[in-house]
């Protein structure tokens, strides 16, 4: 199993690691509130039955009224309205932080209680009097209902600020590692390449007679130039290259002309022909885009079973851009992996780094201000890669 199906799989079991401490703290917190619950009716029972003793002042002169005035007095949580026998209010507890409330305030509270869906407890008094205690529920159990979600917002909070600034701190250091290693890659090749040339230099003087050395030193040279190329791309990662309006139809061709050379001889490529197409100027770098076209190309070489297949290249402008897209006969690749392949490290081949891809999206996306992904793939039958270019603001020179 690849790095990054671990990682998936990791991110599936953080995720639900969370969701079960979510529901963890929902149920318990529940719990909680039910306990409060339970504890508040038990008290508005007790204020209920603690007034009803006290009405019976009148019939019985020798009743305690010490603990039933204090059942009454020490409830400072629990909003209460005593309504009499004509339903006027005639005691009300913990409706505000103010201690005294005119009448009309007074109906507000009561209506809105009861809009709240406020509980009611009924009184019998001597003599043979209703009253009705409407009690609803404390301030602390509305706190403590949305206590859990304060507290996970709270966390998720935290957890996304701090899942940014570890990410940041994880992408300049990438952006750290692939600049060094694309600046020491084009200076390790910069001293044997000068080397070579004067080699070439040195072959060509003592082979002025001789036509078909000459041939082969021409084409060994011709391949240096590669290599100076090769060289001045990776001198251009971590830099902002320049970027030039160009026809996108024509440096379509040149990369053709380059790959077919080097391609197996069954491997079709289907290329739009400049010479039927009007210019499509797009702003691009011209080697760093023949580098993300060549790395495209070469995938879809090494996707065919037996260097067989077709590799067909048409061009969409639109509105917002232009598109290229690059399709292949080759094995396809799973919806899954869609995303995967631009990461860094990741290859179904057994040789190479598992770069190209990346290096690819790195230079659409960050140097040219496009986009690269998988337009479309199927197993067996092929695979399609789009990429999205700016339109050039500017003809070219």
């Amino acid at each position: 199993m690849d790095i990054y199906s671990r990682k998936s799989r990791w991110k599936w079991y953080l995720a639900a690691g969370g969701a079960l401490i979510v529901i963890i703290s929902l149920l318990y917190t529940k719990y909680l509130a039910d306990q409060l619950v339970e504890r508040e009716k038990q008290q508005a029972a007790q204020f209920a039955e603690a007034m009803r003793v006290i009405n019976r002042l009148d019939q019985d002169l020798n009743c305690d009224l010490t603990l039933p005035a204090r059942i009454i007095t020490d409830n400072n949580t629990i909003p209460v309205i005593v309504l009499d026998e004509l339903r006027r209010i005639e005691l009300y507890r913990n409706l505000s932080s103010s201690d005294s409330l005119n009448s009309e305030e007074l109906q507000k509270a009561l209506a809105r209680m009861r809009e709240q869906g406020a509980d009611s407890i009924r009184v019998r008094v001597p003599p043979d009097v209703d009253k009705l205690v409407i009690y609803s529920h404390s301030k602390l159990l509305a706190l403590l209902q949305y206590y859990p979600f304060i507290q996970l917002l709270l966390i998720a909070a935290f957890i996304a600020f701090g899942y940014m600034g570890f990410s940041a701190a994880r992408r300049a250091e990438e952006n750290l590692v692939w600049l060094g290693m694309a600046k020491e890659t084009a200076h390790q090749l910069g001293t044997p390449i000068t080397a070579i040339i004067g080699w070439i230099e040195a072959l060509k003087a003592a082979n002025e007679d001789n036509p078909v050395n000459l041939e082969m030193i021409g084409e060994l040279e011709n391949d240096i130039n590669r290599l100076e190329l090769i060289a001045d791309r990776f001198s251009k990662v971590g830099s902002q290259p320049e970027l030039y309006p160009v026809n996108v139809y024509e440096q379509l061709a040149a990369c053709r002309d380059y790959m077919q050379r080097r391609a197996p001889r069954r491997v079709t490529f289907d290329f739009p022909d400049p010479a039927t197409h009007e210019s499509l100027m797009v702003s691009i770098n011209p080697p760093l885009f023949d580098w993300v076209i060549e790395n495209l190309l070469r995938n879809s070489i090494d996707a065919m079973e037996g260097g067989v297949g077709v590799i067909k290249v048409t061009v969409r402008p639109e509105q917002d851009g232009v598109y290229i897209d690059v399709s292949d006969t080759g094995k396809g690749i799973p919806s899954s992996k869609f995303q995967t392949i631009f990461k860094p490290g990741y290859s179904t081949k057994t040789r190479g780094w598992g770069l190209g891809l990346s290096l690819s999206k790195r230079i659409v996306e960050r140097y040219h201000g496009g986009k690269i992904f998988v337009k479309s793939s199927e197993l067996g039958k092929g695979t399609t890669l789009t990429i999205k270019l700016p339109r050039a603001t500017q003809p070219a020179a």
